[in-house]
């Protein structure tokens, strides 16, 4: 999938939503676990009720490797659905990989090979051999981890060596990695006061923004400092999403939810693009 695609998929849609599928069997709608594969039921229901409104989903890879092999078999699955029935879905591994370099390059297998993603979330802090094993892989992407939503990002992130910040290095070094058609960087809602200093060192990449809603992040904050010219914006919300219902209706509560999201998207990229 590459750029010029997406972008078109954002605009037929008018959404830069993606839905995170950050599945727990203990907070999942209890009727599901009498399912056969509760895990695959309940994405299978989200991703069908969400689609409509969003261009990604992504399935974070601890919620899945938790469960062991079973766990995997329904990733497996959940993926192959979605690539199936909505091939135009960009689809990122939240796997935060990154080894030196023949580990690597099996990562990249795993994700970009074996399994069907578009993408994956890569760690830079291992350095340049570390990463481009993923982006030897035609038409895949990485996403870099550059400015994360978490509080810890501060013991290390904004660590200031002759006034450059440490994912202000990443970020410019990285651009010698890769470009705009096969990186993306993630940069945290919570840091959406950032979003513009980081514009002026990439201005066309896309940015992968987590931490929209249950985390505290401002929508239109990061529309404000991070939209450019093609929206390079994929904005996820995961929580505050698949977890707005337990009953079992909660699928329309879902979409619901997902559609709201939507049109405040619409009106974001009516005023900025």
């Amino acid at each position: 999938m590459n750029y010029n695609f997406l972008f078109e998929q954002i605009k037929k849609k008018q959404s830069f939503l993606c839905v995170g599928l950050d599945t727990d069997l203990t907070k999942i709608p209890k009727h599901l676990l009498n399912e056969e594969d509760p895990i695959f039921a309940f994405n299978k229901a989200i991703v069908d009720a969400t689609v409509p409104y969003s261009i990604a989903f992504k399935p974070n890879i601890a919620f899945y490797e938790c469960y062991g092999i079973k766990g995997w078999q329904s990733l497996e699955k959940t993926v192959s659905y979605i690539k199936s029935n909505y091939p135009e879905i960009f689809l990122i591994a939240d796997a935060k990989r990154g080894d030196i370099g023949n580990t690597s390059a099996m990562y990249a297998k795993a994700f970009l090979e074996n399994l069907p993603f578009d993408s994956i979330t890569v760690a830079p802090y291992m350095g340049e051999d570390s990463v481009t094993p993923f982006l030897s892989i035609k038409d895949k992407w990485v996403i870099l981890l550059a400015l994360t939503s978490n509080k810890g990002a501060f013991d290390f992130q904004f660590m200031n060596e002759n006034g450059e910040k440490l994912f202000e290095k990443v970020l410019k070094t990285s651009q010698n990695w890769g470009n705009k058609d096969n990186m993306m960087y993630v940069v945290g809602a919570t840091k959406a006061e950032m979003l513009e200093d980081i514009r002026t060192i990439a201005p066309e990449h896309f940015l992968l923004v987590p931490g929209v809603g249950a985390q505290g992040g401002s929508l239109q904050d990061v529309a404000k400092f991070g939209m450019n010219k093609h929206c390079g914006l994929i904005v996820n919300s995961s929580r505050d999403i698949i977890y707005s219902d337990s009953s079992e209706m909660f699928a329309t509560v879902v979409a619901e939810k997902a559609a709201t999201l939507q049109k405040q998207m619409q009106e974001l990229l009516n005023m900025y693009l």
